[in-house]
């Protein structure tokens, strides 16, 4: 079936200087806003912005993890400045230790991190009372309004706020880029104004002033930039209520923005309709479901695939700003005076664990490198190399969509174009329900500016669970691509010519139509070339690091066109590597370190290996192991032999049997409620793991993997909780760098592990049968990740 798209003609450019949002005088590369997308110094900018709170985290690896995130495409870190992590006892407000905001903000400065703090004061977060101390909700018993007595503090806390980040302005060559305003808040726009107001009284600016625009939200006018989310899936909704429909909705190409869904459970019923005209402002986002967190009655689990159909999908809708919801993982710090997550016991609908905030993001709560970071990577990638080209591109729906959002055989697809040229986006991913394969697929693009494009030549099965952007009259030095079945994700210099990397899609064999006009030479050494109707069609070539298409440009120019396969493009980084532009492919995790003039690899591998392209004038070197160069196609692959990794089994030794499991009990709303302690006291089974001493003498990148069933699981040093999750069927690390600093360890870790009854209600998903009910601890592993420092030889 050959799919058929209009592009109408192209709409006039939108205005600028017409939104209230400017950047500081004199600075080199001032930011506006039109109404379609955002510029950067002159030119369309795609920012892609990632969630990271600084104060789940610890203070001594933040500048690690920001290389981690800047490897991953991320160019903003967000982040909730969370009241009450600040300021949990009444004018004692702490910016010490893994509180401390500037330091965070200048370290995303130092790496060239736009930082966007989300100021509240209510943040939700999943944090005790969203973020707002006891102590202001006994001041006051209308929060989040224009009443005297709340905003009183709120006036004294965001002038806290500004002092932290005085000289980290844009004015002064600082990161912060945007600022947001309140969180979810939908019905009051006179109060977000006056939240505005204050935050500027105080000292604070930027060139963006944002708030979250999901939910029917009713903003100031023009005064606050209105950002969207979607995510994959939800822990707020009930937990009977299945796959939630505005979830599956971000699974479909459509110019609907807002998300009814996302803090539903906060909102009163009987939402206004929107007072927000999304025609006025470009698509941007701000929480793009990195993942999801688990509450104790609704536990969903998110795959990385989820996440990237997201993602893509979005760029296709029309987004010119990526911002995800969480992209780093964390941990609540200890209360002072309470434990500091959302739950029952303040009045809100979840129970959310008491210290995990790992949120199956990306980068997890203790950085570990998630398949889903690779597949954003991916995307971010194509964004970094053709987002300015990409941004100012409208979306375009094809004649045929589906009928709605249970509609799983009519095939999802849109175009981002210019009216000449474009990107191609195909999402055949959900979750829970499984799309069919379309066979015979074919598309034909009508330009009003240029002629028509269908493509490929032979009609292609788009496989189940493919999602994919191919270009579509792609210059690229001197080259037009006329199409390719497969998704650009970057451009490199390497020997004398600019290499376009694209990647293959599982299932579908990738075909490069060039414009022969455009072309003197072109060598396809393991495919073939045909010329057809003004094009040079370059068909049959095998995916892998040696599939280089070198073509010799009508204008002199030397053009590669490498086809990586669909699994060495997730593994594939680009950033400066020994004073040039270069990509790495590592499985693991990689950063680029220009102040120390290095790479570092994170990897559990007893002998890790990277491929480097174009390859470093000298070999690379590594203190403390030798490095074996080979061959891998166009790549130079490295091996680091470093000798044998430490023992990975752990002893994990049963100390008592669980007892029946307790009756549930529920909460808020009839939602289930965490168990008492008392409750767990009587019925946990517990276990006791060994702890290695030569682990303990460096416990960086050392991780205890538990696989277990139950209901929920604590691990102990002594009395103090350490670490916990609600089980959801995904394995449970505990990084033991984690544990208190001299911890008493001769005892072990000790774990209470409690069953779960039959009759809860509780949502865990693919779960069959009752015996994952039972509180077990199945297997245990140490998982050793170790750093690896990678200069020039």
């Amino acid at each position: 079936m050959t799919h058929l798209l209009r592009v109408p003609p192209p709409a006039a450019p939108p205005p600028t200087g017409r939104l209230p949002f400017t950047d500081a005088p004199g600075v080199p590369d001032p930011i506006e806003v039109t109404s379609g997308w955002l510029t950067r110094g002159g030119r369309p900018w795609f920012p892609v912005s990632g969630e990271f709170h600084y104060s789940r985290y610890p203070n001594g690896e933040w500048e690690e993890e920001l290389l981690k995130m800047r490897a991953g495409g991320v160019t903003a870190v967000a982040s909730y400045v969370i009241w009450i992590h600040h300021e949990e006892a009444e004018g004692r407000v702490r910016f010490d230790g893994d509180r401390d905001l500037r330091r965070f903000a200048t370290l995303c400065a130092r790496h060239g991190l736009d930082f966007v703090p989300r100021i509240g004061p209510w943040s939700h977060a999943e944090v005790r009372n969203g973020g707002l101390p006891d102590w202001l909700l006994g001041r006051t018993r209308a929060p989040r309004t224009d009443d005297p007595a709340y905003l009183e503090p709120v006036r004294a806390w965001f002038t806290e706020i500004a002092e932290q980040l005085r000289g980290l302005e844009r004015a002064s060559g600082g990161p912060v880029v945007a600022i947001q305003i309140e969180n979810e808040l939908h019905d009051r726009p006179g109060h977000l104004r006056t939240l505005k107001r204050l935050a500027q009284e105080a000292g604070l600016s930027a060139p963006l002033w944002t708030s979250t625009a999901w939910g029917g939200v009713r903003l100031p006018g023009e005064d606050l930039l209105p950002l969207y989310g979607g995510y994959p899936e939800a822990f707020w909704t009930e937990a009977d209520g299945g796959w939630p429909d505005p979830c599956r909705k971000h699974f479909f190409f459509t110019h609907e923005r807002d998300d009814e869904g996302i803090g539903a459970d906060l909102r009163p019923t009987g939402t206004p309709d929107a007072a927000t005209s999304t025609e006025r402002f470009p698509w941007a986002t701000c929480e793009l479901g990195g993942g999801m967190a688990v509450a104790y009655h609704r536990r969903p689990r998110v795959e990385a695939a989820d996440v990237g159909a997201l993602g893509l999908t979005k760029i296709g809708c029309g987004s010119v700003w990526q911002g995800y919801y969480m992209f780093h993982g964390g941990t609540n710090p200890a209360g002072e005076l309470t434990s500091l997550q959302e739950s029952h016991a303040t009045g809100y609908p979840n129970d959310l664990p008491v210290l995990t905030y790992d949120f199956q993001a990306p980068l997890g709560e203790y950085g570990q490198v998630r398949p889903s970071y690779h597949e954003l990577r991916l995307q971010h990638l194509l964004l970094a190399g053709f987002g300015h080209r990409i941004a100012p591109m409208r979306s375009v729906l094809p004649e045929q969509s589906p009928t709605g959002q249970h509609d799983r055989d009519t095939l999802r697809w849109a175009v981002r174009t210019d009216g000449t040229s474009g990107f191609l986006f195909v999402t055949n991913h959900q979750p829970h329900e499984p799309l069919p394969n379309h066979p015979d697929t074919a598309f034909t693009i009508d330009f009003p500016l240029a002629p028509s494009l269908t493509l490929p030549s032979t009609p292609v099965t788009v496989p189940s669970g493919a999602y994919f952007c191919w270009p579509l009259r792609l210059d690229v030095a001197g080259l037009r691509l006329e199409w390719a079945t497969a998704q650009p994700v970057c451009t490199v210099e390497a020997d004398g010519r600019t290499v376009l990397v694209l990647a293959a899609t599982d299932g579908i064999a990738p075909e490069l139509a060039l414009d022969a006009d455009t072309v003197t030479s072109v060598a396809a050494p393991s495919g073939e070339i045909t010329p057809l109707a003004g094009r040079l069609l370059v068909s049959g070539v095998r995916p892998g690091t040696d599939a280089l298409v070198e073509v010799e440009a009508a204008d002199g120019s030397r053009v590669g066109l490498l086809v990586l396969d669909a699994v060495t493009a997730r593994t594939v980084y680009r950033g400066p590597a020994w004073g040039a532009e270069r990509l790495v492919l590592c499985g693991d995790g990689v950063v680029f370190d220009e102040r120390r003039r290095a790479v570092r690899l994170h990897t559990p591998a007893a002998e890790p290996s990277f491929a480097v392209l174009p390859a470093p004038d000298a070999a690379p070197v590594v203190a403390g192991a030798s490095v074996r160069e080979s061959a891998d196609g166009v790549f130079s692959r490295f091996t680091i032999e470093a000798g044998p990794l430490a023992g990975t089994a752990a002893t994990v030794t049963s100390v008592r049997p669980g007892g029946p499991a307790p009756e549930p009990v529920t909460g808020v709303r009839g939602r289930a409620s965490v168990p008492s302690e008392k409750d767990v006291a009587a019925a946990a089974a517990e276990y006791r793991v060994d702890v290695p001493q030569d682990l303990l003498r460096d416990p960086s990148g050392v991780l205890l993997r538990l696989r277990w069933t139950g209901d929920l699981a604590r691990a102990y040093v002594g009395d103090v909780l350490v670490a916990d999750q609600f089980y959801s069927g995904r394995a449970w690390d505990i990084g033991l760098d984690r544990l208190p600093v001299g911890a008493p360890l001769t005892d072990g870790l000790r774990l209470r592990v409690l069953p779960l009854a039959a009759n809860a209600p509780v949502h865990v998903p693919g779960q069959r049968g009752d015996a994952w009910r039972e509180a077990r601890v199945l297997d245990a592993e140490w998982v050793v990740t170790r750093r690896w420092t990678v200069r020039s030889g």
